[in-house]
């Protein structure tokens, strides 16, 4: 792409393309593999801190460092289906490109967002994280369990279930593609998950 052709995907929604929408399903299908398992503990501990860093910026608030953890095109992915299904033909939960996760942040720093008003409180847990080789040498996939605890509006409650990373490796940085959080209660009434997960 060329600097005179080049987007901004905070501003438009370009690379949410039939594509795209294919390569999710395609990605998130049979890719915890037991052949595929990455054994090197350096490279595993690489990735975990990674997620490490994301729960502790998200448990602080800190959506702008948060985000620069993200390949400027990315996905956030929440399904309502166990195991992911297809965006094109479910319904998610969730489903952010770039522009739509950076309008819920400005929406959160207005202070006039009526489901974090204030900001919740939570603390984020990860765990069981396993890392997994894919067919393209600079792409990864992530497996973490994790669990949340929200505090709001005097009550607390526990979000728990499982993420999967595609996280690419670009100039020695690592930068997540996608993320697909998927819940394990998905598929039932969920009070307004307001969160960023």
């Amino acid at each position: 792409m060329t600097a005179k052709t080049k987007q901004d995907p905070s501003r438009t929604s370009y690379y949410v393309s039939d594509a795209l929408y294919q390569g999710l399903v395609d990605g998130y299908k049979d890719w915890q593999r037991e052949d595929m398992i990455v054994e090197d503990p350096r490279a595993c501990a690489r990735f975990h801190r990674l997620l490490d860093r994301e729960a502790r910026l998200l448990d602080q608030l800190k959506y702008e460092e948060w985000l620069t953890l993200y390949a400027p095109e990315f996905i956030y992915w929440v399904p309502s289906t166990p195991g992911g299904g297809d965006p094109r033909r479910e319904v998610a939960v969730t489903f952010d490109d770039r522009r739509r996760v950076e309008d819920r942040v400005f929406r959160f720093r207005t202070g006039y967002a009526w489901s974090q008003a204030p900001p919740s409180r939570t603390v984020r847990l990860i765990g069981n994280v396993e890392v997994f080789k894919t067919a393209q040498p600079n792409v990864t996939m992530v497996r973490s369990n994790f669990v949340i605890n929200e505090f709001w509006d005097n009550a607390t409650r526990t979000l728990s279930g499982w993420a999967g990373h595609r996280i690419a490796e670009q100039d020695g940085c690592l930068l997540i593609q996608c993320k697909q959080v998927n819940l394990i209660d998905c598929d039932q009434s969920l009070r307004n998950p307001s969160i960023i997960l």
